[in-house]
């Protein structure tokens, strides 16, 4: 089978068209990219040959598919987590709707007095859950529906080359992040809402992968100065502390997920994990030390 050729010379892999590799199977020889990669006990194998290998999908000698960043790929659907924030995140926002004071008591707030409850209420005080809760919280519908397309068009991608649970890190991490960083920069009685720190976070993964791939990177920055450039825009009336923090946070987990050395991907890819956490824990201790 005759094989397209990418611009440089090298062949392009069967299943990514414009793909460049130098690497192929070695039962079929058909070219395949490092996201279509099955180790196999020599060399690599493709999806189709490992799937034609026996009965249950796996050849013999050949290790279980694994995602790019080293996961084992899951049955079943490939964007069911993403499928389920966005049900939490529609789920929030109806609920928002009808439930008296529930935004009020969810919204990241550093610190504020509550007319209504005629008390002090925020991070500051103790109301730490507010960091997580504001990334599920919108109040108008544009808003919701602006970060559900992104969390649509970005997540499911990301979901099946990370694996769920490593996905789920990334999402929940650039989220709080994103809240965190609000919290140390905008004032201590400005409320903050969305999940556009976490749709940040997935931008920033999104552009480490492409890298990673070797995927053309124009779309990528094309949605990245986009959304940018609204932020600046409309800065009086965005939390661009969220986005900035969102970004930066998911750049460095994906990082993490794909970047590190094979020996030890899995300490590199929690350490990352783990390093946004303790960041993120830290200047939210420290934000909260000034203001009481």
């Amino acid at each position: 089978m005759e094989q397209d050729q990418a611009p440089n010379g090298l062949s392009s892999c069967y299943r990514h068209p414009g793909v460049e590799t130098g690497i192929r199977c070695t039962r079929c020889e058909r070219p395949i990219c490092p996201d279509c990669m099955v180790g196999a006990s020599v060399g690599f194998q493709c999806p189709d040959c490992v799937r034609g290998g026996s009965g249950t999908g796996h050849a013999p000698g050949v290790s279980r598919p694994r995602n790019v960043a080293g996961g084992a790929i899951a049955s079943g659907d490939q964007q069911l987590v993403t499928k389920v924030l966005i049900g939490i995140n529609v789920a929030v926002f109806l609920a928002g709707l009808f439930v008296s004071g529930l935004v009020d008591r969810l919204v990241m707030i550093g610190l504020a007095f509550d007319p209504e409850l005629a008390r002090v209420v925020g991070v500051a005080d103790g109301e730490w859950y507010r960091l997580l809760t504001a990334a599920f919280l919108h109040q108008e519908v544009w808003h919701i529906a602006f970060n559900m397309f992104g969390l649509w068009v970005l997540g499911g991608p990301l979901e099946a080359a990370l694996g769920r649970v490593r996905y789920l890190a990334l999402y929940l991490l650039s989220g709080l992040a994103g809240s965190a960083l609000t919290y140390v920069i905008a004032a201590p009685n400005q409320g903050s809402l969305g999940a556009s720190g976490a749709v940040f976070g997935l931008m920033g993964a999104t552009f480490v992968l492409a890298r990673r791939l070797r995927y053309d990177m124009r779309p990528v920055l094309g949605l990245i100065a986009l959304n940018v450039l609204i932020t600046v825009v409309f800065r009086d009336s965005i939390a661009w502390e969220a986005h900035l923090g969102g970004l930066v946070a998911g750049a460095v987990i994906a990082y993490g997920m794909v970047g590190g050395p094979r020996a030890t991907r899995a300490l590199f890819q929690w350490g990352a994990c783990g390093l946004v956490l303790g960041v993120t824990l830290v200047m939210a201790v420290m934000r909260t030390a000034a203001l009481t």
